[in-house]
């Protein structure tokens, strides 16, 4: 798998492995919790594994999907109502203790996978047309137990997976870090988080920088379903802990990220895609997402056809971390993945690794618009009682969206075409500007119109993408940085730019010279300057719930040790 003729190691030594402190702020009450339950597990397994057996815990979370018009009658379920209650197999687990002859909860609850995403699966390892594929990506355990691959099963390249981390800690025996391999063909690129080791292998033109941070993607989706300080503790008592038990299921959540990532240029930008809207609109929507709130709801946030419409923030919470739009790549990815989110309301725990990598919120998603299923609303709240509570802030907004009838004017939104720039010779363009009002608190955004012909192909969108990521590479470059690039192409000029109030990537017809993009990109930045309001969440909307800030704060009463948290039995 790995190129038959590798370059050097790039050695550093002086780097060892960082470890990340945990979050600063965790509640005592969810501390004290995991203590009794350690000692509990340690002083009487047998009495746990027999309560499992019996269906009799006392100590479970539970994850509710109600359809449309299903009835609960005394806090009970109907039959109607599809209801996942994961037992304390996943706290037994995490101590290492098995329960013989039974499988985890995760795998019986999972949804039965493709036809295509099983072929996917057993794909040949040994075939060429694995090997030639453009990117392939691997996790494993610092014990070389497999994890995940994105090509192929994890059974059939245990042993590839085995010499990557013979690799890696031949290295670590030098005091050293392997980072990256490079041959004439392949770039392959490590990263190490705590007890995971994600290995990328990519016949691409993208820089290590770049796919580090794919990695890193893939390492933080991971996190959102287990949560860092579970995946710490579990290795901490068992070094050859096989994960694949507590993620039976997020394959394909997996999988839909690293298509994203090569496909939307949201990943490359670290920023989000707004969709277009008059700001009168996207400010209406806005107030009826701050009018409906409870407490501790730390996020309101509202998108459609994949794309950000508005985003309302818990202001004690935001005046002490902002969300990333990583997050936020992080939280709609699963939503977009699995169809069992289109089934009715979603209470699910989920972490936000780069807000609080060690914590839950619980997560209410509903789509306003079925059966379309294009709108969708996603409630965050600290307290995991607070389901009804949040359900209805969402029936109140529902309420109001339908008597200002915003769904049909969010039906008629579109993204725009690059000929409303007006701009002759321009075929494309991303902007991400810096000089947004309340930036330190501002979500990170971007705009960009859709890609039209000459790009009207899939292989032609790779490969416009191809060019966006190498002039991102020069740009961002650690050695040699850049602010401003004019590069000629076989069949398009590309013209980037960087400056302390916009990043701006353009791309133009293959005779343009330097001094007409210059030209061009001084009219495109009227226009966008003109749009600005349509095109931008231009002044954060906020509200105020949380009668105990600390309590919002960072994650607030999360639940730090739930490793199983009912997330994959969506999937």
């Amino acid at each position: 798998m790995f190129p038959d003729h590798a370059g050097p190691v790039e050695r550093d030594d002086d780097a060892s492995v960082n470890t990340e402190d945990p979050a600063d702020s965790l509640l005592s009450d969810s501390t004290a919790e995991e203590q009794i339950l350690d000692a509990e597990l340690e002083s009487n397994q047998d009495t746990q594994l027999e309560a499992e057996k019996s269906g009799d815990l006392g100590c479970q979370d539970s994850m509710y999907t109600q359809p449309e018009e299903a009835a609960i009658n005394n806090g009970q379920d109907d039959s109607g109502e599809f209801v996942v209650t994961v037992l304390a197999r996943g706290k037994l687990e995490e101590q290492g203790v098995g329960v013989k002859g039974r499988s985890s909860p995760l795998s019986e609850i999972s949804t039965p996978e493709t036809p295509a995403f099983l072929s996917h699966r057993e794909e040949d390892v040994t075939a060429e047309s694995w090997r030639q594929h453009r990117k392939h990506v691997f996790v494993l355990s610092e014990a070389g137990k497999p994890i995940y691959s994105r090509y192929g099963s994890e059974e059939a390249l245990s042993s590839t997976m085995g010499v990557m981390m013979a690799l890696v800690s031949f290295v670590q025996t030098g005091d050293n870090i392997i980072r990256s391999v490079y041959s004439e063909e392949h770039t392959v690129v490590f990263l190490q988080k705590g007890p995971l080791v994600l290995v990328c292998v990519s016949s691409s033109r993208q820089s290590e920088q770049q796919l580090r941070g794919e990695l890193l993607y893939v390492y933080y989706q991971i996190i959102t379903m287990l949560t860092q300080a579970s995946i710490t503790r579990i290795f901490e008592h068992k070094k050859n802990y096989d994960l694949r038990r507590l993620l039976v299921g997020s394959e394909k959540i997996l999988d839909g990220l690293l298509n994203l990532v090569d496909s939307d240029p949201s990943f490359l930008l670290a920023a989000v895609h707004c969709l277009p809207l008059p700001s009168s609109l996207r400010d209406s929507l806005s107030q009826i997402l701050q009018k409906a709130i409870t407490p501790n709801l730390v996020f309101s946030i509202l998108i459609a056809k994949n794309q950000l419409l508005t985003i309302v923030q818990e202001k004690t919470v935001i005046e002490d971390a902002r969300l990333e739009p990583a997050d936020v790549h992080l939280l709609l990815n699963p939503i977009g993945a699995s169809s069992a989110f289109q089934a009715g309301e979603i209470w699910t725990p989920i972490c936000l690794p780069l807000f609080n990598p060690d914590c839950y919120f619980y997560a209410y998603i509903s789509y306003l618009d079925p059966p379309e299923c294009t709108v969708c609303l996603l409630l965050l709240s600290t307290d995991k009682e607070a389901f009804y509570a949040v359900a209805e802030c969402k029936r109140r907004i529902e309420e109001a969206m339908v008597a200002q009838n915003s769904l049909s004017l969010i039906a008629k939104a579109q993204s725009y075409s690059v000929s409303q720039v007006g701009v002759s010779d321009l075929r494309h363009f991303m902007y991400k500007p810096f000089d947004v009002p309340d930036n330190y608190r501002q979500l990170t955004q971007f705009t960009s119109p859709e890609m039209e012909a000459p790009y009207s192909s899939e292989e032609e969108r790779m490969r416009l993408l191809d060019l966006y990521r190498y002039m991102h590479s020069r740009i961002h470059s650690s050695s040699r940085p850049l602010k401003l690039i004019y590069h000629v192409a076989e069949r398009e000029t590309l013209l980037a730019w960087v400056t302390s109030k916009f990043e701006l990537y353009t791309c133009f017809s293959p005779l343009v010279t330097k001094a007409c993009a210059i030209t061009a990109i001084t009219k495109l930045l009227r226009w966008i300057k003109k749009e600005e309001d349509r095109l931008f969440i231009r002044y954060p909307p906020k509200y105020s719930t949380t009668p105990n800030p600390s309590k919002s704060s960072r994650g607030g009463k999360s639940d730090q040790d739930s490793t199983d948290n009912g997330f994959l039995s969506l999937l």
